[in-house]
């Protein structure tokens, strides 16, 4: 079970919005690569960099500051925002990303998400951001017919190595992840799942880590001082233990 630190890139600032909101956005470091490193002192082990700029724009905008982080850190990151060519997301992989995140685009063409898993086995997550039980895109700013778990039944035949799951409503409000919507799909899929979204407490930890997910995604929590990044990796690993 991976806690996994958040680093939202908005105008080469690290930042998180309130429910993917780009007026409603905090700056929390000018110096996301600093952020990153420090993460990774913490005893993080993985990394969630997405370019916000990226995802409402339609390409990724912040590849200097991603290179950077990748360059200056030695645990593995997944990259999501405004990746929706497959050039671009050859980019990100041969820049060094461990995975990439796709979502917009895989609405459009699941076609092509199975054509990117073949082609990078293992190394494309779709992301699942949903917005009252719809899958929403382009930078959270419309939603479509999708319903999410409809979605993830759909995407899985393409066999991604995650899905990632984001409850907007959730998001930044600190406020709690959404449990049942988790255990729905759960319940439909088999491929690993990576929650994310509301998670401000270790007892939203603790109640994660009695589902069978593959890793959490925390953001503004930490960087509030909600949660502790050293209490929530002991409180996970005892938990996972005992189970």
């Amino acid at each position: 079970m991976l806690i996994i630190p958040a680093i939202d890139l908005k105008g080469g600032k690290c930042v998180r919005l309130t429910q993917g909101l780009k007026d409603l956005e905090t700056v929390f470091s000018d110096d996301p690569v600093d952020v990153a490193k420090s993460w990774e002192d913490q005893g993080a082990e993985y990394l969630h960099v997405v370019d916000l700029d990226g995802a409402f724009e339609g390409t990724p905008k912040n590849l200097a500051i991603v290179e950077h982080i990748i360059g200056r850190v030695g645990i593995p990151i997944e990259f999501g925002g405004g990746l929706r060519t497959t050039q671009s997301i050859k980019t990100l992989l041969d820049l060094g990303a461990d995975r990439v995140i796709v979502g917009t685009k895989a609405i459009d063409s699941p076609s092509w998400v199975n054509e990117l898993c073949a082609t990078f086995p293992g190394r494309i997550a779709v992301g699942i951001d949903a917005k009252d039980g719809k899958v929403a895109v382009k930078g959270w700013t419309s939603v479509c017919e999708w319903t999410a778990v409809t979605f993830a039944r759909e995407i899985e035949k393409a066999s991604p190595c995650a899905l990632i799951f984001t409850d907007i409503s959730k998001d930044g409000m600190l406020q709690g992840p959404n449990i049942a919507s988790l255990k729905e799909l759960l319940a439909a899929v088999k491929t690993p799942i990576i929650a994310s979204g509301g998670i401000s407490s270790l007892k939203d930890i603790e109640m994660l880590s009695q589902l069978p997910i593959a890793g959490m995604i925390i953001g503004k929590a930490l960087y509030t001082g909600h949660i502790k990044f050293s209490e929530a990796k002991r409180l996970c690993n005892s938990l996972c233990i005992k189970n």
